[in-house]
């Protein structure tokens, strides 16, 4: 006979009993999409899975459209190279980010340039985070490897009356 304790995995919490959605303030999910064109669809259809599981259907049409609108204008930034989809839900808003490959420029010039396509190929997620009362932007990623952080807050009150009206 072994005198060798065992080390035994810890079993599963139980499962909260109930038919409820999960609580809000768990929702975190990140995806990594390819730097491609099928990959605006790919963020809007994970978004709206996300949002269904939380029980925040509301919210799909306005943030289905912004992370779509976000992966597109970093694939067109940044082609070929992996994207970083975050969405979280805090302080009773959905936010939504990107993190692209693309590093800001040195030169004042082409920052400039650099920055005003950006803002150009968001336009339309503009609007719409606008309409739902929110706010976006973009900046140096603090990621190692650098790149640009895209995002966008939309609170849940304006999101969900987005469309409705």
């Amino acid at each position: 006979m072994s005198t060798h304790p065992f080390i035994v995995c810890p079993l599963s919490p139980p499962e909260p009993a109930g038919d409820g959605p999960p609580a809000l303030d768990t929702l975190t999910c990140s995806l990594t999409v390819p730097g491609a064109p099928h990959s605006a669809q790919i963020a809007r259809a994970a978004v709206g899975s996300v949002l269904h599981a939380y029980r925040l259907d509301p919210l799909v049409p306005a943030a289905g459209q912004v992370a779509g609108e976000l992966v597109a204008a970093a694939w067109k930034l940044d082609p070929g190279r992996s994207l970083y989809l975050s969405v979280r839900y805090r302080d009773d808003s959905l936010r939504l980010t990107v993190y692209d490959g693309h590093a800001p420029h040195a030169h004042p010039r082409l920052a400039a340039h650099c920055e005003a396509r950006r803002r150009t190929a968001l336009r339309l997620m503009g609007a719409v985070v606008r309409e739902c009362g929110g706010a976006w932007g973009f900046g140096e990623s603090r990621e190692p490897g650098g790149g640009t952080r895209t995002w966008a807050s939309l609170p849940r009150s304006g999101t969900a009356a987005y469309l409705a009206g």
